[in-house]
């Protein structure tokens, strides 16, 4: 029992806890780095920064996020400042002996300032257990881009996600006031629950884009793309969402850029690469 509880121990003492806490502001109508602060495997590269805004590569060195691993990202945006953030490849989430896998994301953007976030996909392993909650809080006058892609296993290698476990969790407030929330969860059979005509039918890619503020224009332009995989837009009290849904990642890729141009971003270089 000893010798188990030693193991429980030496697994709990190995897990990654990075942190990565971002902070921009405008100076002279340029977007700079006010605070930076990178903590265990996350950290953050800024390979251009120009009149359109600041773009930083958040970079995970331990290649993915295993059971009792946690990240927390902070990203701040004073009055404004213009950024993007993108990520230097998929997050990729592996099989997990037992506890959650914990991913925290707060945007924070101030008046007048606009924040693309715009990681690259979200792979979930077979097994795997992801914890993630996004909260987004906005100024009245600030302006908010965001995409998020998930990705049940590898279909190019063929992979499958059997069984695992997922809770994903958003809040996005404009001036305090509550704008968009939801709540999605997975139990055990992943695949089962894919299968279904009303969830995926199949498919194993799904991302959520929102726009704040949306306006009919953004819809009318994503209306008129034909696309690879399944995607539904609309616009209501000054936001403009869409979700998507595709057989496999690469479908997904393709026609979540098209929706990130249609609804006015600019996408991240390292997408193009």
């Amino acid at each position: 029992m000893q010798r188990g509880t030693e193991a429980v121990e030496v697994f709990a003492r190995n897990r990654a806890a990075g942190r990565l806490a971002l902070s921009v502001a405008s100076r002279a109508g340029t977007s700079r780095r006010e605070r930076i602060y990178e903590d265990g495997p996350l950290r953050a590269r800024f390979p251009s920064s120009g009149p359109d805004g600041l773009e930083a590569v958040i970079v995970n060195t331990a290649g993915g996020i295993a059971g009792g691993d946690r990240h927390d990202i902070d990203i701040a945006l004073r009055a404004g400042a213009r950024l993007t953030v993108t990520t230097a490849a998929a997050e990729k989430v592996y099989r997990s002996l037992g506890p959650d896998s914990e991913i925290s994301v707060k945007l924070r953007v101030e008046a007048d300032a606009h924040l693309s976030w715009l990681p690259q996909e979200t792979i979930l392993f077979d097994r795997a257990r992801l914890s993630r909650r996004i909260e987004a809080d906005l100024a009245e006058g600030a302006s908010l881009l965001m995409a998020e892609a998930l990705v049940f296993g590898r279909s190019a290698m063929n992979e499958a996600v059997e069984e695992g476990a997922l809770a994903d969790r958003w809040r996005v407030r404009l001036g305090g006031r509550l704008l968009f929330a939801e709540g999605l969860r997975f139990n055990s059979a992943i695949a089962r629950t894919l299968a279904e005509p009303a969830a995926a039918a199949g498919g194993v890619a799904a991302a959520t884009v929102l726009a704040i503020p949306g306006d009919d224009g953004m819809i009318e332009r994503a209306r008129a793309v034909t696309f690879h995989g399944e995607v539904g837009v609309s616009c209501w009290n000054g936001l403009a969402a869409a979700r998507l849904c595709a057989k496999d990642g690469a479908d997904l890729r393709r026609d979540l850029a098209a929706v990130v141009t249609a609804f006015g971003g600019a996408l991240p270089r390292i997408w193009l690469n």
